[in-house]
């Protein structure tokens, strides 16, 4: 699928409105600077929020931006097999390389129900999958076993995304779903965790950070793929602050609030989510002018 960056980009609105003109800004922004994928519609992108005409505006525009270029990735993952089944359909209909589909939330399947659940949309589609393990969010784990099970029996499941923050279950991951088959990738979930994975032997990220650093992201995964080891550690510590402010308060919401800083897109959200606080505007504001972006 690709090697290196995805942006989980975000969604951009306007007095409650799909805002298609900033979104091509940033998606052109993105291309400008290297980024190997779009992830479009993920957790950053909003999407419980956006309804099924405004999935298929901003996939149909993103597709005619990219032109082909780089993989466009459209998130459909549900906590209902038939939902997620849909949306899958509707991102194939409209021509996407692939799909993010998120484990079921707030239902918490058991592994064997993980594994049924993929294995019964891989079974339906032709669509690339990629597997996205946030056990923060969703409540349930994709164990390294299971998900080596899904790399050799499913073979349109072309990888995860892992953002489980526990080293050792990303080694694992790694190292068995590698095992199981080759050409399975795995990316970082985790701005923060990108540079370990890749030490690990993963294959990039799908990343927040990116929608507001793409060069500085793509740098990072360039030098480690390049040998140049130290070169890579020290951007990721450069990155370090960055990384941290954009998670101070719930993903999106200080991204968002980042990219309007930067002059990208208005800082409005969908409830439940609001806008940052006083206090998390102003440390953005600090770590991106020492970051030189603002």
């Amino acid at each position: 699928m690709f090697r290196g960056v995805g942006t989980a980009i975000v969604t951009p609105f306007k007095n409650g409105e799909l805002d298609l003109e900033s979104y091509e800004r940033l998606v052109r922004y993105q291309l400008e600077n290297g980024v190997n994928a779009l992830i479009v519609l993920g957790t950053t992108g909003e999407s419980p929020t956006v309804n099924e005409d405004e999935r298929e505006k901003l996939v149909s525009r993103t597709l005619e931006i990219v032109d082909g270029k780089i993989p466009v990735i459209v998130g459909a993952g549900t906590n209902s097999t038939e939902k997620t089944l849909k949306l899958v359909k509707q991102a194939e209909k409209l021509g996407a390389n692939g799909v993010l589909v998120v484990t079921p939330y707030y239902n918490k399947p058991t592994q064997e129900g993980l594994y049924q659940h993929y294995k019964y949309i891989s079974e339906r589609t032709d669509l690339g999958i990629v597997v996205y393990n946030v056990p923060g969010r969703t409540g349930v784990n994709v164990l390294p076993e299971t998900a080596a099970r899904i790399a050799a029996d499913l073979k349109n499941v072309v990888g995860i995304k892992e953002a489980n923050p526990d080293i050792d279950q990303i080694d694992r991951t790694v190292s068995l779903t590698k095992q199981a088959r080759s050409d399975f990738m795995v990316w970082s979930g985790n701005d923060d965790r990108t540079f370990y994975l890749l030490c690990a032997g993963g294959d990039g990220v799908i990343s927040v950070v990116s929608n507001v650093a793409p060069k500085q992201m793509v740098e990072l995964c360039t030098e480690y793929f390049n040998g140049n080891l130290e070169k890579s550690r020290e951007i990721h510590r450069k990155l370090r602050p960055l990384m941290k402010a954009l998670f101070v308060e719930t993903n999106p919401i200080p991204v968002k609030a980042a990219l309007n800083l930067m002059g990208f897109i208005e800082n409005e959200l969908r409830l439940p989510l609001v806008p940052a606080s006083e206090k998390t505007m102003e440390l953005l504001r600090n770590v991106l002018k020492e970051s030189g972006l603002l």
